[in-house]
């Protein structure tokens, strides 16, 4: 690929302009409340060959896996995390996911009236409760840890066991009783959107049993990218480790800094515009979509220092009689789900008006296909900070 200038990227791919807004709702029993975060469509563009043309899982897997910790992951503990109670606790008690998954059911009962209805990963079956409630004509609701069990006792102790058929098993392992179903809902999202992978079991189940033209919900998923100051906290979680009580442990300073944190950002903290990096959807893409480079031109807003970037995620319900979806970011009503905070090497002084330009390679890690692998690469030629770097971090 011929490299291009930067103002080609910008006249193409609108960088260094805040993306369109849509305005998600949902309703309270006692309040109406507005999400505000920035909706695009994906910015597929194009840079220099160095960092476009590369392949996101091969980058990503350059990281030295001795620098991340060992083969200890998410994936061994995942099914036995979502037995106990106090995680679907916290999941019920979110409003902003709860609230919007109840509403896009009932108030577009019409979608699922006398439709066969498919819940992956369905924890306490809530969300197959409300699609029973409106008039679904069967749902298969699948859920691989013990927590089955407590929701088929659920589903009878509220007289829906004709409607709810509660199946103990992993999506690619178990059988339906019926060849296709018309709906796929599911509550997939982990922090970063894609930490726990629960995207490619959905994506599994839609291949293999969702009729032409059937409906998947939410249907698109969007992850943007802003910087922050956060000198104290950074202070707090990351230069700690220089110095305790004496002692130089910098060696844990290197694991930290690889390790994404999920946090709540005060929203006065962000320095720049905020860029999308890839809106996914859920209806077409496949499995190897969630593999990706994305570029960025984050452009700062005021003079200020940059200690990290901040990533969050919106997703959008597109087939509702109108637009339903919830955002996770800073600017937003707090999610679970919160945010994810990268912190950068250096301490990076940008005036308003300068830019970091870099991109973002995000895949599943090769051995514990759960965790997230991220390669950052970032750049800054500004009046007082002139940087160039490349960080790898994990989720996990």
């Amino acid at each position: 690929m011929d490299s291009v200038s930067n103002n080609e990227i910008e006249n193409s791919a609108g960088y260094g302009k805040n993306p369109s807004k849509i305005k998600f709702q949902y309703e309270d029993d006692d309040e109406q409340v507005v999400q505000d975060e920035a909706v695009t469509e994906s910015s597929n563009l194009e840079v220099d060959e160095d960092i476009s043309m590369c392949d996101p899982t091969t980058a990503v897997a350059a990281v030295d896996e001795s620098m991340v910790g060992g083969d200890k992951t998410s994936a061994d503990y995942y099914f036995d995390s979502y037995s106990h109670f106090g995680i679907h606790e916290e999941m019920l008690k979110d409003v902003v996911r709860t609230k919007t998954y109840q509403n896009v059911i009932y108030k577009n009962s019409f979608l699922f009236k006398d439709k066969v209805v498919l819940d992956v990963g369905a924890g306490t079956g809530i969300l197959s409760l409300f699609c029973a409630k409106v008039g679904a004509k069967h749902v298969y609701a699948i859920e691989c840890s013990s927590m089955a069990d407590t929701a088929q006792e659920i589903v009878k102790l509220n007289g829906f066991s004709d409607v709810i058929t509660v199946i103990k098993g992993k999506v690619e392992e178990i059988d339906l009783p019926v060849p296709q179903v018309d709906i796929i809902i599911s509550e997939w999202m982990g922090y970063f959107l894609l930490y726990e992978n629960m995207l490619d079991t959905v994506l599994y189940a839609r291949d293999k049993w969702l009729v032409k033209d059937g409906v998947v919900l939410p249907d698109k998923a969007s992850l943007y990218l802003t910087a922050i100051e956060d000198a104290d906290y950074k202070e707090d979680k990351i230069e700690f480790w220089n110095s305790v009580y004496g002692f130089d442990m910098s060696c844990i300073r290197k694991q930290a800094m690889m390790e994404p944190i999920v946090d709540t950002v005060d929203q006065n903290q962000i320095v720049t515009n905020c860029q999308l990096l890839k809106t996914m959807d859920i209806s077409k893409m496949t499995s190897g979509d969630a593999s990706f480079t994305a570029p960025f031109k984050l452009i700062a807003e005021r003079d200020d220092y940059i200690h990290a970037l901040v990533a969050y995620f919106d997703v959008s319900f597109t087939k509702c009689h109108k637009l339903l979806g919830f955002s996770t970011g800073p600017k937003s009503r707090s999610t679970h789900w919160k945010q994810t905070v990268l912190y950068l090497e250096d301490v990076i002084t940008v005036c308003q008006g300068e830019a970091v330009v870099g991109s973002m390679t995000v895949a599943p890690n090769k051995k514990n296909p759960r965790d997230v692998d991220i390669m950052l690469k970032y750049s800054v030629n500004g009046k007082h900070c002139r940087v160039s770097r490349t960080q790898y971090y994990r989720m996990r």
